[in-house]
């Protein structure tokens, strides 16, 4: 336990010192707007982008493991939109947030040093394709129910459009896309850049857990919304135990594959589904 504790500490660590801050600092919250655009815009995508560029393309093709994996996150993710749609009588854009609560596990900054610490290097391979292709699901699913739940009346084809241009421009996206054709190509970019792009990956997680903290402390939660024992019912009871019992009746894959799997989809909800409450405004 002593690694685990050591590698999440720092994390809830940092949500605290931005509570702290939020506390006795008398800062309004629109300050926080300039740091919430660098977090999605510019610390995010490199994170993104440095991660799947460094894992060789041959090895982000296992399908088997991909489809299976991705098909277990879509479910969980129905179940928390269904129950989302419930409790808020058919709200598409706050029932999208909360089936992200549900099924998108906290797989970019807590999952590659502990399952690293916990499993071993064999580890790696699962550990990006899943970050990979949850990410791509979950941020393609988001965008498209947003512009779906907007309160605009469009024709069907301008709804299509605007669609489509939400996904393939949204900033986590393009740098999954980036990252995918950085390792086709095994490219790399120059010393300055990727110095540079280093820099604002190191930059992403230390700045969005300290905006979290703050914003729990402008926004003091009163009362336990009726929905969330269910979401994290699911996310962290239902969602590996599908992943385990699934990976294992596919067959075919190495053990360290079906742990690593099983300790990504067990771990709490992700940091960036607070974030997309920000950028959207809805369930914050």
């Amino acid at each position: 336990m002593s690694p685990v504790i050591s590698l999440a500490f720092p994390f809830f660590g940092l949500i605290l010192l931005g509570f702290a801050c939020g506390r006795l600092m008398k800062i309004p919250e629109s300050g926080l707007a300039w740091m919430n655009f660098f977090i999605i815009y510019v610390a995010l995508p490199p994170l993104f982008f440095k991660l799947i560029s460094a894992t060789p393309i041959e090895e982000l093709a296992n399908w088997r493991f991909i489809l299976t994996t991705t098909l277990c996150t879509y479910v969980v993710f129905c179940l928390s939109f269904g129950v989302g749609l419930l409790v808020t009588r058919g709200n598409i854009k706050e029932g999208a947030i909360q089936g992200v609560f549900g099924s998108y596990s906290n797989i970019g900054y807590m999952g590659p040093p502990l399952t690293l610490a916990a499993l071993g290097p064999g580890s790696n391979v699962p550990t990006v394709l899943i970050f990979v292709f949850d990410s791509m699901l979950l941020f393609t699913l988001v965008p498209f129910l947003m512009a779906l739940g907007s309160t605009e009346k469009v024709p069907l084809r301008e709804t299509t459009m605007l669609v489509l241009k939400r996904i393939f421009t949204h900033p986590f996206n393009v740098a999954t896309f980036a990252g995918v054709a950085a390792a086709f190509l095994h490219w790399q970019p120059p010393q300055a850049i990727d110095t540079m792009l280093n820099l604002l990956k190191g930059s992403a997680a230390p700045i969005a857990l300290f905006t979290l903290g703050v914003t729990v402390a402008l926004r003091p939660l009163t009362n336990v919304p009726l929905e969330m024992p269910f979401h994290l019912l699911i996310k962290l009871a239902l969602h590996p135990l599908l992943i385990f019992v699934t990976l294992n009746m596919v067959g075919g894959f190495p053990p360290i594959w079906i742990l690593t799997a099983t300790l990504m989809a067990a771990l709490p909800p992700a940091l960036n589904v607070y974030i997309m409450a920000r950028q959207y405004d809805t369930y914050v």
